[in-house]
């Protein structure tokens, strides 16, 4: 098969398009030629080993020693089912969460981290559905602990995670639901629920005098100390941001400082990493056939162009979801 590998850290030029070998599955996994995968924050962190703390849980301070296949979102048709595998048969139509190795036309992926595909959705807005559905799912319903009414602030809410965030906040019954976002993302943000809409490049949230039940960070870019303004008096803040490339700690420090403030204010600081489970894929189905949610595909690439994708990610300003598609 085909596949964009890397055996060192570095900009997405380093990708090289080589021959693999087919995964092969183990018990309980599924083997699937892939259709569509999107692209991640987390694939470039991967790509470059940033932060540079982090490296030798990749494999190696220089590179993976045994290269790295991008993608940990993907959508395609089930190849092959390991002797375990009981809820997928050959031919399925499915989107899940390998973690990586997307970026190729088949990956091995645990039963675990797979579901059906919804109906109505292409290949290519399911591919876009895991890793940000789940986050921002997981981040309101089990870390912000959303109630009927309270009000939600989104940073970020033009992205992956934020299209979902909206759309999900509205699902669990949100009153105010604001989103921050760059002035062509306004309409697309509003239609997805949000009613408050804040521009950031003529207008500071955290000084606005407003205040929220929940501030979800989807991107790293203010300080704590803004942020808290922005909550109400027993507010929660959710950071789930990466923070900018080349830093050799990443968002570690700013985690920390939000530990350790637990311990003095009445605001709750938190921060997650989402877990991939079939039980959240399948209610994510749920959702989307019944009309309350939808993937947001602001850009897709060939397979050829797998890099350039994950070099327009990098810009920061990409709508919705990038794809790469076989």
């Amino acid at each position: 098969m085909k596949a964009w590998i890397h055996h060192k850290y570095g900009p997405p030029d380093i990708l090289e398009l080589k021959d693999a070998e087919v995964p092969a599955v183990t018990d309980d996994e599924v083997l699937v030629k892939v259709r569509a995968c999107a692209v991640n924050p987390y694939d470039w962190h991967m790509l470059r080993g940033d932060p540079r703390l982090f490296r030798p849980m990749l494999g190696g301070l220089r590179g993976p020693r045994k290269g790295w296949i991008p993608g940990a979102d993907v959508a395609g048709v089930v190849e092959s089912v390991g002797p375990a595998v009981t809820k997928f048969s050959i031919g399925d139509e499915v989107y899940g969460e390998p973690g990586r190795g997307g970026f190729a036309e088949f990956v091995s992926v645990k039963e675990e981290a797979l579901a059906h595909m919804p109906k109505g959705l292409s290949f290519e807005e399911a591919s876009g559905v895991p890793m940000t559905l789940l986050t921002a799912l997981q981040g309101l319903r089990d870390h912000g602990r959303l109630k009927k009414g309270q009000s939600v602030l989104i940073n970020g809410a033009g992205g992956g995670i934020g299209t979902f965030a909206i759309q999900l906040a509205k699902v669990l019954g949100a009153g105010e639901i604001a989103a921050v976002c760059g002035p062509d993302k306004a309409k697309l943000v509003r239609s997805l629920g949000a009613t408050r809409v804040f521009d950031y490049t003529t207008e500071d949230f955290t000084h606005s005098g407003e205040r929220y039940d929940i501030v979800f960070d989807t991107v790293a870019n203010r300080s704590l100390s803004s942020l808290r303004r922005a909550l109400a008096p027993r507010g929660t803040l959710i950071l789930c941001g990466g923070g900018k490339q080349g830093t050799l700690v990443g968002p570690i420090p700013t985690l920390l400082r939000a530990m350790l403030l637990n311990f003095v204010v009445r605001k709750r600081l938190v921060s997650f990493v989402a877990k991939t489970t079939s039980t959240d894929l399948e209610h994510a189905d749920t959702l989307i056939e019944a009309g309350k949610l939808r993937s947001v595909v602001g850009r897709t690439f060939p397979f050829a162009q797998a890099p350039e994708a994950i070099r327009f990610l990098e810009e920061g300003h990409a709508t919705g979801k990038i794809v790469v598609t076989m």
